[in-house]
């Protein structure tokens, strides 16, 4: 589940973290994710997370990848957690795939409702700074969860419980923001 956590948030980082760890022999990933350790897709992960790097830091690109990127991090979090058990009953690995899945989506849906709120504002620094923050929070909770995933999952639960409020708190913000626009009379004056 951390793993699916992370691809909601930087998929590529995390692939790449996960496969140099499983590569170099520092880590032993579980069920089918050891094919992250693979030359070819260490090579695409690296390559995919320069471009996110980068694209990441500049507001318009960086809402747009996020939008795009929807319909990649969540599947990949359902593939990523049903992978890690692929030794179990199907019924298991089907469980893992939804989890995964509805996980992604929670870390996604927190990351792209917060930068898009953080994108709109006008100066480049806050935006810059949630960036570089979400960096290294998925080299570090990469660590954790290959390292200490049942430590991860508590992480998890508590990162996906906190994205929830935060996702209801900002939908509330912008709801109250768009019922006082609407309620706006237009001030005409006399000349």
């Amino acid at each position: 589940m951390g793993a699916a956590w992370l691809s909601g948030i930087r998929l590529y980082a995390s692939v790449l973290t996960f496969g140099l760890l499983q590569r170099f022999g520092f880590a032993r990933l579980p069920g089918e994710l050891r094919i992250l350790g693979e030359w070819w897709v260490i090579a695409i992960a690296g390559l995919l997370f320069l471009i996110e790097l980068i694209a990441d830091k500049i507001p318009a690109i960086d809402s747009a990848w996020d939008a795009v990127h929807t319909f990649i991090r969540i599947p990949a979090g359902a593939v990523l957690a049903a992978a890690a058990f692929w030794q179990f009953d199907d019924r298991v690995r089907v469980l893992a795939f939804l989890l995964g899945g509805s996980v992604a989506l929670t870390s996604h849906g927190t990351k792209a409702t917060t930068r898009l709120a953080v994108n709109a504002s006008p100066e480049p620094f806050s935006n810059i700074a949630l960036s570089l923050l979400e960096d290294a929070a998925s080299a570090g909770l990469s660590l954790l969860a290959a390292f200490h995933p049942v430590a991860m999952l508590f992480v998890v639960a508590v990162l996906a419980l906190a994205g929830i409020l935060i996702v209801r708190k900002l939908a509330r913000g912008f709801r109250g923001l768009l019922g006082r626009l609407s309620t706006r009379q237009p001030h005409f004056t006399r000349s």
